[in-house]
């Protein structure tokens, strides 16, 4: 039977949208490529929600080693957790819904974590973000937390296929019930593999469409079992953190903390708050002519990280003279001495070594100039 929701407009009249099949399965494949949002991660997980990665579409896959692709996956994505996440869609009216997709799932996982290399995932993934006319780098950095290295990003993306952590998700407008059934007791049955089914029904009227997406096939029981032992990432904010930095490592530390923090505000810089699963952080980040800039994190374990392997992607840090100069600057603060190589790396100081005010102003002064070469875009800044 078809549904019907009712919105209420803001002139107060309620607006009936009947719900409506979709014209192509084609056309709810381009809606899940353009929108990944359908893929409903609030619902997949509600503690830790899922936000996707687009890799492409049509993602052929071998059933031997260094074979061409013998099936084509429909969507592939990762999740933030670089969980490879496979799609199927099809039309409730196409009878193969029933019981061949789920045959041809099963060969797709089979095959994906013995046969898969991600060196493959990682050139459809950029071809995909070359045909829109975007930068594959760009694209992963903004999905990936500000803490996250891309490479061992990818590295996890091999690991979870070795180890068979793939998800498997079947989406139509209509889930038949002996899908759902199916879905249900092969979600409860394999394990570390998640299986679900997305129902998208799609609802029209007098203009507007709306689509409204549900996850099918995770009962309580399971979600239990398969989230028991696994850490999710905290949001972390200004007060989770300094309770936390101030517990780990006391008063002195909290005080050159917070007043990396009030500088960075008074900076202009905007604030992003970790989410990692044991220890807080915040990464002051410039925002410049529509590219970001990391300068440095802040840990509450008690240290900071100079960000130069983030500099060294963007002018005029993307010069290896610039990035020597700024550890030099750096180095000839009391209690700093940072190694050659830091300059390709993440090095960590302790806030420890900043509590004298007289360092903690020299060490924000460099970032003044960094800031600053990067507004010049190289023009020297003393």
């Amino acid at each position: 039977m078809a549904g019907t929701i009712f919105l209420i407009q803001n002139d107060g009249k309620l607006m009936e949208l009947n719900e409506q099949e979709y014209d192509s399965e084609e056309l709810l494949q381009s809606l899940l490529a353009q929108y990944p949002n359908l893929l409903a991660g609030d619902q997949i997980n509600s503690e830790a929600p899922r936000r996707w990665l687009f890799i492409s579409r049509e993602v052929p896959l071998p059933s031997e080693e260094n074979g061409a692709g013998r099936w084509a996956v429909d969507h592939l994505f990762l999740d933030q957790d670089a969980m490879p996440t496979l799609v199927e869609v099809k039309r409730s009216t196409d009878t193969r819904i029933r019981r061949e997709v789920i045959g041809q799932m099963l060969d797709y996982a089979a095959n994906a974590v013995v046969y898969w290399p991600v060196e493959r995932i990682i050139s459809q993934f950029e071809a995909t973000c070359q045909s829109q006319g975007l930068e594959p780098e760009q694209v992963l950095m903004d999905f990936l937390a500000p803490e996250t290295d891309p490479q061992e990003f990818w590295q996890q993306v091999k690991t979870n296929l070795q180890a068979g952590r793939i998800r498997l998700v079947f989406v139509a407008d209509k889930i038949p019930a002996e899908l759902q059934r199916i879905v249900e007791f092969l979600n409860g049955q394999m394990d570390p593999a998640e299986v679900l089914a997305l129902e998208i029904k799609q609802f029209v009227g007098q203009g507007i469409k709306t689509m409204v997406p549900q996850i099918l096939g995770q009962s309580a029981a399971v979600r239990e079992k398969k989230s028991g032992g696994v850490r999710v990432g905290k949001q972390w904010d200004e007060t989770s953190f300094f309770q936390d930095l101030q517990t780990r490592r006391g008063l002195e530390e909290v005080k050159t903390a917070r007043k990396i923090l009030e500088w960075a505000q008074g900076n202009g810089l905007r604030i992003w708050w970790g989410q990692g699963k044991v220890y807080g952080s915040f990464f002051p980040i410039l925002d410049f002519q529509n590219e970001n800039y990391l300068l440095i994190s802040v840990w509450t374990y008690g240290t900071i990280e100079v960000q130069f392997k983030e500099l060294k992607k963007r002018p005029p840090f993307d010069n290896e003279a610039k990035r020597v100069e700024l550890l030099q600057r750096l180095n000839k603060l009391t209690n700093i001495s940072l190694p050659p190589d830091a300059i390709t790396r993440r090095p960590s100081i302790s806030l420890a070594a900043l509590t004298d005010p007289s360092v903690l102003k020299g060490f924000l002064d460099i970032f003044v100039w960094v800031m600053d070469e990067i507004k010049g875009q190289g023009t020297t800044n003393n």
